[in-house]
């Protein structure tokens, strides 16, 4: 039986000195800095603050609060049930993205991953495919992506989802650094090793200029 979810992407844009509450969901979260950098407290206080600054990413679905002190941009990928619509209705955030998933949980369990992957001018990923689902947004540059002979250019902020098992070819910009950041819901084998596989022969020896940061490989049951 195939799985109840969805991913989504929630963008906050907090100004400065600003505070949004993050409820608990019945699912999984992750957060990234796009800009600026943030305060994390837990619900009812008790623990220590974290600190997130630009660049970087955290873990976890329990209540909580972010503060900004000089302005700052979330991107929350949230795996959650198909019907839930539980993300806060605040007029600092915004609904950039949801997919339903094709998920099996009898085939395995699952891990969910944050990373980000950087293109010089003119970077190329060769037409590949990834071992499950994913929802990436465009932090910089532009990038075009072509998924079954269909082209879509990408520029900032701008978002798409790949299935996993469909080929995707995508070229970045000729003139500028081009950057990503997704999240994808890969089979718990992958957790450390790369989830792609080049389709076409040779295009897995020939040399990659992309690099990748990851912020975070997390277990997580169905």
């Amino acid at each position: 039986m195939m799985s109840d979810y969805k991913l989504r992407l929630i963008e906050d844009n907090l100004a400065a000195g600003a505070q949004i509450s993050l409820p608990e969901i019945a699912g999984y979260r992750v957060t990234y800095v796009a800009r600026g950098d943030v305060e994390i407290r837990a619900e009812g206080g008790g623990a220590e603050a974290e600190s997130l600054v630009e660049n970087s990413g955290r873990f976890g679905s329990a209540a909580c609060s972010a503060h900004s002190r000089e302005g700052s941009t979330l991107w929350r990928w949230e795996l959650v049930k198909r019907s839930a619509d539980d993300w806060p209705e605040d007029p600092q955030s915004n609904l950039k993205a949801s997919h339903e998933l094709e998920l099996d949980p009898a085939q395995g369990e699952y891990m969910m991953r944050c990373d980000r992957v950087d293109f010089p001018p003119g970077g190329v990923a060769y037409t590949h495919i990834h071992s499950g689902p994913g929802l990436r947004c465009l932090l910089r540059g532009e990038l075009s992506v072509i998924v079954d002979d269909e082209e879509t250019l990408v520029e900032p902020g701008g978002t798409w989802f790949e299935r996993g098992p469909d080929p995707v070819f995508a070229q970045a910009s000729d003139s500028e650094l081009t950057s990503f950041v997704r999240s994808m819901v890969l089979p718990r084998s992958y957790k450390g090793t790369t989830s792609i596989t080049y389709v076409k022969p040779g295009d897995a020896d020939k040399p990659k200029l992309q690099e990748y940061t990851r912020y975070v490989d997390e277990f997580i049951n169905l």
